[in-house]
C-alpha cells in the first residue's frame, strides 16, 4: 500500500537547491548535496552508522534509506539493532520468504507478511490444496539464503489503483487489500506502493525496507500454523509460516536459546508434569481445573493478596457470576463487548449474562446508599471470576482462558485525591509483584484516542496524575499516544521474567464513563453533590494468567514460600520410617508443608523424583540422623548434600526464608 513517505518526501524536494540542511534528533545539523539520501546522511556521520543503518524517519515518517531527503527535514537514522530497525529487518525478511515460497511453489498465492514481536510471519495459499510440512522449512530457508546472497535491491514503485489491480491480477488476497484501501490511505489519490525484488517478484507494501537483501541473513523459520484470512473463520484457511530475524548471528543465537528455554518452561507442559492443573475436554477449552497442588499454590497467592489488601485499607466485596442484561446495558458492555460475552440465558422473563467484568457490580455496591466525602477514597476489592468467550484459535492455556478470576479493585475518590491515590496504588502494585519474584518493570502510559468521551480537561488531569505516579515510583515508561480506552487513560505495567520475556500484568485506569453512566455521586464538605473519580486496578491481571507466568518464570520451581510441598523426608530404609515421620511432624508443627516418602523404592530414585517435582528441600534420614536428631539436606539447585544438619537449625532457616518471601528464581 501507499506510504506517506513516498509522495510527500519527494514533493518537498527543491530542484533548484545545490545543498540541503538536515537536522538530527540531538539538534545538530548536516549540510548535504541536494538529492542526498538517508544512506548519504548516515555515511556523513560515520562508517559505523552507515553500516548499521537500515531506514530513516523523516519528520516522523518512516522512509527507505534510498529516498531523497527534503531540505530542512529532521531525520533519524534507524539502525539494525534498534527495535525499529529489527522491524524493518523482519518485514524485509518476510518479503524474501514470500519470494522463496513462490519460486518453490509456482502459483502460490501470498496474503500478508507483517513483522511481529521477535519475528514475522507470512500467510500462503498453495496450489492444489498442498500443505507445508516441517521439512519444507529447511528448503525455504535455503532458497531465502540464495536470495540474500544475490543482494537483490528492494525497489519502491507507485501505481494507480487500477494498475495495482492489474499487477496482482493472479493474487486475490492482494487485490482484495487494494480494493479495500480507504481514502485516508491514499485511494482517493489513486496510488498504491509496491516493492520489487526481481522482475518476477513484487509485493504490495508501505515499507520501508532494507536497501538490498544482502542486509539480511540472520533468520530462522520456526513453524507452520493455520490462520483464517483476516482472522475470519468464514474466510479461507491459509497456511502461516512463522520466523524470526535479527541483526547478527549472536542475536539470533541468543533468541533461539530463549525459545528453547521458553519451551522447557511452557506452563501447560509443567502443569501436567507437576500435577498442577489441566483442561478437561468435558468442560471445554479455556476453562481449567486446578489439582490439589495447583489449588494450594493458588490459595497461597490469593491469601497473600487478600492479607495485603486488607492491610492497605481495601474493603472486601463479593458479587455474583450472573446479572440481568440491563446491568450490562447501563455499563455499556453489551454495546462494547457483546461479541466477547457468553450467550445470554432466558429465565423467568429476564435475560441474564455471565459477567465479563466485575466493575459494574462494584459500582452498584457504591451506589447502594448515599456516600459522603468522609468515606473517600473507598477501595473495594474482590477476587471475582469473570467469563469471556475467546475463540479457540487464540486460547493459550492459563495465559488466555475463557473463565478467570481477577484480583479486581475499584477505587472511588474525590478529584483532589486522584494523584495521591494513583501514586499509592502503583507503589502497592510494584511491592506485591516484587514479593512474587518479579523485579524488572516497564510501563506504558496510554493517552486519549481520537474518539473519546468526557472533557479534554478531565483527560489531561487524569493523564498528568498517571504520569506523576510513574515518575514518583521511578518506573521507566513510554507514552502510547492515543492508545487509551475511549473512556479513560491508563497505565499498563509490564514485567520481564527470568529469561527476559516481557509480560503485561497490572493495569491502572482512570474512568470517567461508569460514574456518569450509573449517575453516582457523593456529598462534599460543601453539602453539594459531586461526581467521584473511579480507578480500575487489576494487580495480577487474573489469578490464572499470573499463575501461568509464575510457572514459566520459575520453570515450575516455586520459591519456598509458594511451593506446594516445601520439604520431603526420605528414610534411607524402612527402619528409619518412624524417625522420618517424627521429623515431618516436627516441621509441620513449625507451620511448614512437608511430605514423607516411604522406602518402597531405592533412595536414589526417590531423590531424583523429589528434584524432578521441584521440591525445595529433600531430606534424607539414616542411622546417624536417628541417633543425633539431624537430617541430610538436598537443597534445590545446590550441589551435594549437607549432612548432619540439626533439625532445629533447618526448621529455623526454612521458616525465616518463608517469612522473608525469598524471591530468588528457582533452578
Amino acid at each position: 500500500m501507499r506510504s506517506p513517505a513516498g509522495k510527500s518526501l519527494l514533493s518537498n524536494l527543491d530542484p533548484m537547491a545545490d545543498t540541503i540542511t538536515i537536522s538530527l534528533p540531538d539538534g545538530a545539523t548536516r549540510e548535504l548535496t541536494a538529492g542526498a539520501t538517508g544512506a548519504d546522511l548516515a555515511a556523513s556521520i560515520g562508517p559505523r552508522l552507515a553500516k548499521a543503518a537500515v531506514a530513516v524517519v523523516v519528520d516522523g515518517v518512516d522512509a527507505d534509506l534510498t529516498c531523497p531527503l527534503p531540505d530542512r527535514a529532521t531525520v533519524e537514522v534507524v539502525t539494525a539493532g534498534s527495535d525499529a530497525g529489527r522491524r524493518v529487518l523482519r518485514h524485509s525478511t518476510a518479503h524474501v520468504m514470500a519470494q522463496a515460497v513462490t519460486q518453490l511453489w509456482p502459483g502460490a498465492r501470498y496474503a500478508i507478511g507483517p513483522p511481529i514481536e521477535d519475528g514475522f510471519y507470512y500467510d500462503f495459499d498453495l496450489p492444489g490444496g498442498e500443505h507445508f510440512s516441517d521439512g519444507d522449512l529447511e528448503r525455504i530457508e535455503e532458497r531465502m539464503q540464495a536470495i540474500v546472497a544475490e543482494g537483490q535491491p528492494f525497489i519502491r514503485e507507485e501505481h494507480t489503483v487500477t494498475e495495482g489491480l492489474q499487477l496482482f491480477a493472479d493474487q486475490p488476497y492482494k487485490t482484495e487489500i487494494i480494493s479495500g484501501v480507504d481514502a485516508s490511505e491514499g485511494a482517493a489519490e489513486g496510488v498504491v506502493s509496491t516493492y520489487r525484488n526481481t522482475p518476477r517478484f513484487v509485493d504490495l507494501c508501505r515499507g520501508p525496507h532494507v536497501p538490498t537483501t544482502s542486509h539480511l541473513g540472520h533468520f530462522k523459520l520456526l513453524k507452520v500454523a493455520a490462520a483464517y484470512w483476516r482472522g475470519d473463520e468464514h474466510r479461507p484457511q491459509l497456511q502461516r509460516i512463522y520466523g524470526t530475524a535479527w541483526e547478527s548471528a549472536a542475536a539470533l543465537r541468543d533468541h533461539l536459546h530463549r525459545l528453547e528455554e521458553a519451551e522447557k518452561r511452557d506452563h501447560r507442559r509443567l502443569g501436567a508434569e507437576l500435577d498442577l492443573f489441566h483442561f478437561p475436554p468435558e468442560i471445554g477449552g479455556g476453562l481449567p481445573v486446578f489439582h490439589p497442588k495447583g489449588g494450594l499454590v493458588r490459595k497461597l497467592m490469593e491469601d497473600y493478596s487478600r492479607a495485603e489488601h486488607e492491610a492497605g485499607g481495601y474493603e472486601m466485596v463479593f458479587t455474583p457470576h450472573l446479572a440481568k442484561s440491563t446491568l450490562f446495558e447501563v455499563s455499556g458492555h453489551l454495546g462494547w463487548y457483546s461479541e466477547g460475552m457468553y450467550p445470554p440465558m432466558e429465565m423467568e422473563g429476564a435475560t441474564y449474562y455471565p459477567k465479563p467484568m466485575n466493575c459494574p457490580m462494584h459500582v452498584l455496591v457504591y451506589r447502594s446508599r448515599q456516600r459522603s466525602y468522609r468515606e473517600l477514597p473507598l477501595r473495594l476489592f474482590e477476587l471475582g471470576t469473570v467469563y469471556r468467550f475467546e475463540r479457540s484459535g487464540v486460547l493459550n492455556g492459563l495465559l488466555r482462558a475463557r473463565g478467570f478470576t481477577q484480583d479486581d479493585s475499584h477505587i472511588f475518590c474525590a478529584r483532589d485525591q486522584l494523584a495521591g491515590e494513583l501514586a499509592s496504588l502503583l507503589a502497592f502494585v510494584l511491592r506485591l509483584l516484587r514479593a512474587f519474584g518479579l523485579t524488572e518493570f516497564e510501563a506504558e502510559l496510554a493517552t486519549r484516542p481520537e474518539k473519546y468521551v468526557g472533557e479534554p480537561a478531565e483527560w489531561e488531569e487524569a493523564t498528568d496524575a498517571l504520569r506523576s505516579a510513574l515518575e514518583e515510583a521511578g518506573v521507566g515508561y513510554v507514552v502510547a499516544e492515543g492508545e487509551g480506552a475511549f473512556y479513560a487513560p491508563k497505565i499498563d505495567v509490564h514485567v520481564r521474567d527470568a529469561i527476559g520475556r516481557r509480560w503485561q500484568v497490572s493495569t491502572l485506569q482512570v474512568d470517567f464513563q461508569l460514574p456518569q453512566r450509573f449517575d453516582i455521586d457523593y456529598v462534599g464538605a460543601d453539602n453539594e453533590r459531586h461526581r467521584p473519580f473511579m480507578i480500575h486496578r487489576a494487580l495480577f491481571g487474573s489469578i490464572e494468567r499470573f499463575f501461568g507466568i509464575l510457572v514459566e518464570h520459575y520453570a515450575g520451581a516455586f520459591p519456598t514460600w509458594l511451593a506446594p510441598e516445601q520439604l520431603r523426608v526420605l528414610p534411607v530404609t524402612s527402619d528409619h520410617q518412624a524417625y522420618a515421620d517424627r521429623v515431618a511432624d516436627r516441621l509441620r508443627g513449625e507451620g511448614l508443608r512437608v511430605g514423607v516418602s516411604t522406602a518402597e523404592e531405592t533412595l536414589g530414585s526417590r531423590v531424583r523424583r523429589g528434584k524432578l517435582e521441584k521440591v525445595p528441600y529433600v531430606l534424607v534420614v539414616g542411622d546417624e540422623d536417628v541417633d543425633a536428631g539431624t537430617v541430610g539436606v538436598n537443597t534445590r539447585g545446590a550441589e551435594g548434600v549437607r549432612r548432619g544438619v540439626p533439625l532445629a537449625e533447618l526448621a529455623e532457616a526454612v521458616r525465616a526464608e518463608v517469612a522473608d518471601r525469598l524471591t530468588t528464581v528457582g533452578a
